[in-house]
């Protein structure tokens, strides 16, 4: 068996159910500014848009209402009409910076479904090149992300800056 080492997990490993961790980090990140160390990337009326800390690829973002609930039914209309909103333009400036050539955009409501973060809903939207599922993730069970955050940050800060702005 192949071991990969990747110990800047153990922050999030340690933390994930734990009580003390202070409050829900997507709130968090909702009232933060902008910034590489937080990796928002722009902040709407209703939701805001960041990259994943833990990618499953390139470009891998986030829509977040700035609301903390799971209930995607119970949404109000102005934040969903956002959160739908934001993805759409999102998935056009990932198409501009990284000419994917496709796409897998999708909510995983309740842990069951696969959320890591259930009680606060998000919509994920993850880049997908031909050929990116090659024999690593079959085979090795290891996926290669290959852009750093920062550089990925530094490419799409200024599309959200440019296209985005109120």
């Amino acid at each position: 068996m192949e071991i990969k080492f990747t110990p800047w997990r153990m922050a999030y490993i340690s933390n994930s159910d734990s009580p003390e961790t202070p409050g829900c980090v997507l709130c968090v990140r909702g009232a933060e500014e902008p910034s590489p160390e937080n990796l928002v990337l722009y902040r709407g009326a209703h939701c805001y848009v960041l990259m994943n800390l833990y990618p499953y690829n390139t470009g891998h973002l986030m829509v977040v209402p700035y609301q903390h609930t799971a209930d995607l039914p119970g949404l109000a209309t102005e934040v969903a009409a956002e959160l739908f909103e934001l993805t759409r333009k999102s998935t056009a400036l990932l198409q501009t910076a990284f000419q994917p050539h496709g796409f897998n955009l999708g909510m995983n409501l309740g842990r069951t479904a696969g959320a890591g973060i259930d009680e606060h809903l998000h919509m994920h939207i993850v880049p997908r090149w031909t050929g990116d599922a090659n024999f690593m993730p079959i085979v090795g069970g290891t996926r290669l992300v290959p852009e750093a955050l920062d550089q990925t940050y530094a490419r799409l800060r200024p599309l959200f800056e440019r296209n985005l702005a109120h």
